[in-house]
């Protein structure tokens, strides 16, 4: 939202909310509350973002039409709705690349040509669409429902299912309130439910374990060790036999603990040396894998996203995307080297 000034407000008088809270202060602190929405919505951090952005500022223009009487909730949302539905307009659906095609043997793969931006469900930070302060049960809850394969089963509904599905079941709005938003009938979001819990049942992702559970962060732990050692027979030891790797922007994935460590040995080979740092990413363990330049320096790579069940990986998904690494709010570099101390010429005298 742009900043506010005097001369953009003119001499409107500014709303406020029932007790008295600043306009402005009602929209920042619905933000969380839509991108959560928006996400699962469109399956991009960087949509949701402008699709939020958008939001807002349709909100701000219109200010006005809002003077706490009615929900402001429902008001932004339905803003927020409209503003989704026109960006899902394009006949691309959002996938993961288990969805495009069959899985390659690490001896036939190759990589061709990235797919855009746009063919692949995107990560996102889970503190940026979840309250993780809150009750551990309801954080689990949330973390299952931003999960990459069911934002990815949601893009396989239409908006109105889409939207009644996230409403109603993961946001916990009433059919009522839905489709007072919606300007639909209680009747119709009720039918949008059941064709879109029919049609997520036949995308049924595979179980993952909590990420609060002791058992998951010492996996993760173990697999941060074994990746920054490049330590193949550790690594090994913790993919489950179905274990599955996935590098958007391309469509090639490859299945199976001899495939992955056939991959990391040979063409993947790039990753040895690399740094990682631990995110909270879509709900599962994650971590920010910075690329060795030179002795001391690691630049931006992937952001990877660990899926585990039954103490194993079952999958490592890399997103080739180091523009996201700002997004995410991680630094742009890992710079270790060592610097001549101020005030010395390289030869050790004193300047």
């Amino acid at each position: 939202m742009q900043p506010v000034t005097a001369a953009s407000q003119q001499a409107t008088t500014m709303p406020t909310g029932p007790d008295g809270t600043p306009f402005e202060q009602l929209l920042e602190s619905s933000r969380r509350d839509l991108t959560s929405y928006c996400y699962r919505m469109l399956g991009a951090s960087s949509e949701a973002e402008d699709a939020v952005q958008e939001t807002m500022i349709k909100a701000w223009s219109a200010r006005d039409s809002f003077a706490g009487q009615s929900s402001l909730r429902t008001w932004l949302f339905r803003i927020a709705h409209n503003v989704c539905v026109d960006m899902v307009r394009s006949p691309q659906r959002r996938a993961r690349p288990m969805d495009l095609g069959a899985s390659t043997r690490t001896a036939d793969a190759v990589l061709g040509a990235p797919l855009p931006e746009n063919a692949f469900v995107q990560p996102i930070p889970d503190q940026r669409v979840i309250d993780t302060s809150g009750d551990p049960a309801a954080v689990a809850e949330a973390r299952d429902s931003i999960r990459l394969a069911f934002v990815a089963a949601l893009q396989h509904l239409p908006p109105l299912q889409r939207s009644a599905l996230i409403l109603c079941e993961v946001l916990n709005w009433s059919a009522s309130e839905v489709a007072t938003l919606l300007e639909v009938t209680p009747a119709s979001i009720n039918s949008a439910l059941q064709r879109a819990r029919k049609t997520m049942s036949s995308h049924r992702a595979a179980a993952s374990m909590p990420l609060e559970d002791p058992a998951h962060r010492h996996l993760l732990n173990q697999y941060l060790r074994a990746f920054e050692a490049y330590d193949m027979n550790l690594l090994v030891s913790l993919l489950r036999d179905d274990v599955v790797l996935s590098m958007p922007p391309f469509g090639l994935w490859l299945s199976g603990p001899d495939d992955v460590i056939a991959w990391f040995v040979g063409k993947g080979s790039v990753c040895e040396n690399g740094r990682l740092i631990p995110l909270d990413v879509n709900g599962a363990g994650g971590f920010a894998n910075y690329h060795f330049v030179e002795p001391g320096l690691w630049k931006p790579w992937a952001i990877q996203v660990i899926e585990t069940d039954g103490g194993r990986i079952i999958g490592h998904h890399n997103f080739l995307y180091p523009e996201l690494f700002e997004a995410f709010g991680l630094p742009t570099v890992i710079d270790e080297r060592e610097r001549p101390a101020v005030g010395r010429s390289p030869g050790g005298a004193s300047d």
